[in-house]
């Protein structure tokens, strides 16, 4: 028996999970076009794919929170400036985004991306080929997350087995399962390492600023393309307690990792799978910034981000219900014909690709966007000067990227003149 949304919203009711993980951009488009707030069964809420609306829903958080006791990040590493709103979520987020100004992630860690890539590509140019994520894009990622939280004791192994084990125990919730106890094992480890960290006392240190206390600048904007609408009151810090600070560091271990390796390699997909625009950027390599920005545009490294309605409202013609799942597709918006002429076009000089919402919108603005983009634009730059024939592995079909909610090739194999 169909119910009143699913005959509503049919292009919504057909859509399967399947569809949204292997290739969603059609399905997308269709409910776009015709549904542009959809009830979706399989999601079991609500699908924005229109940017106007999906932009409206960010900067909406009293309306669409993500303070719901559903959260699966927040089940697994407790209460973080993921998910929560209001002064609270300000409170959480304000010492952390101080670190993350453009300006002063060019001052701690440009140099330190640019060794550790060098140093990654370096390794591989001998053996004439490799597989780019796990070969640059995830090493460099996880490198520069250990580098930025600083934490005493560990290194880049350690950090990315803590980071496989919590994200093994959010998708296990996601999926309606019991979380595996490594999960809860490898936050223990995490909040022994930011305690002991903290303990240090170290004024320079981003965890020590966390627990203490700063003054917070007025107000956190984002970079400049993302600033409109993000900016949000920060009033002083008081310090987080030592469970806010390792929630905290656990959802930017999380984040620094999961995003910014998907967005290295989706970008060296584009770039390799388009010998008209690789052209484009051998001759002129200041276009890798904007290869970068147009790939995050075609292809968001999160798809989508989960909120919550907090009363009864109408979006689009949607009656949507206090307490329903709305979940905003990034990677619609991002294809919105209104906004992007010929939007499945992979296009470098496109004029306007930094109104992609890849880094999201309102108060939840990405506070590690500038570091992403930096650290993408590196690996490619360095990938491209240091490798100068690198080029897809004619003996391995590039993999498309798929994942309902982080979307990245599962591998990406190329080859090169040694």
């Amino acid at each position: 028996m169909s119910s009143p949304r699913a005959d509503r919203f049919p292009v919504g009711a057909a859509a399967t999970i399947a569809e949204l993980e292997r290739d969603p951009h059609p399905l997308l488009a269709r409910l776009r076009a015709s549904e542009p707030v959809s009830w979706i069964p399989a999601l079991g809420g609500w699908l924005v794919t229109r940017r106007d609306l999906a932009v409206a829903v960010m900067r909406d958080a009293e309306t669409f929170t993500v303070d719901d006791p559903r959260f699966s990040t927040a089940r697994v590493v407790g209460p973080s400036m993921l998910s929560l709103d209001g002064p609270v979520h300000a409170r959480h987020r304000a010492p952390f985004a101080d670190r993350f100004r453009p300006r002063d992630v060019e001052a701690r860690l440009a140099a330190f991306i640019e060794q550790e890539a060098a140093r990654l590509v370096g390794g591989l140019r001998p053996a004439g080929a490799a597989e780019l994520r796990r070969g640059l894009a995830g090493p460099l990622a996880v490198a520069v997350v250990a580098e930025s939280l600083g934490l005493l004791g560990t290194d880049s192994a350690t950090v990315l087995g803590w980071y496989d084990a919590i994200v093994g125990a959010v998708s296990d919730i996601s999926a309606g399962l019991e979380p595996r106890p490594s999960g809860a094992e490898a936050f223990a480890r995490l909040a022994e390492s930011v305690h002991a960290t903290v303990q240090t006392g170290d004024p320079d240190a981003l965890l020590v600023v966390a627990a203490t206390g700063a003054a917070s600048g007025t107000t956190d904007t984002g970079d400049a393309a993302g600033a409109a609408g993000n900016a949000a009151p920060r009033a002083l810090a008081s310090g987080l307690e030592l469970p806010e600070v390792v929630s905290n560091a656990a959802v930017m271990m999380f984040g620094g990792i999961e995003t910014t390796e998907a967005m290295i390699v989706n970008a060296a997909l584009h770039l390799l799978s388009h010998p008209d625009q690789l052209a484009l950027v051998r001759t002129d390599p200041a276009l890798v910034a904007d290869a970068v920005e147009e790939s995050v545009r075609l292809e968001p490294a999160a798809a989508v981000v989960d909120r919550y309605a907090t009363r009864d409202v109408e979006l689009a013609g949607a009656a949507i219900s206090a307490g329903d799942l709305v979940t905003v597709s990034i990677a619609g918006a991002n294809r919105d014909p209104a906004v992007f002429t010929e939007p499945d076009r992979f296009e470098l000089r496109r004029p306007n690709a930094r109104l992609n919402l890849a880094f999201a919108q309102g108060p939840h603005f990405c506070l590690g966007a500038h570091a992403a983009r930096l650290e993408t634009r590196v690996a490619i730059s360095t990938l491209l000067r240091e490798l100068p024939d690198v080029r897809l592995d004619p003996d391995r079909l590039a993999a498309a990227p798929r994942g309902l909610v982080f979307r990245k090739p599962e591998s990406l194999y190329v080859r090169w003149d040694d």
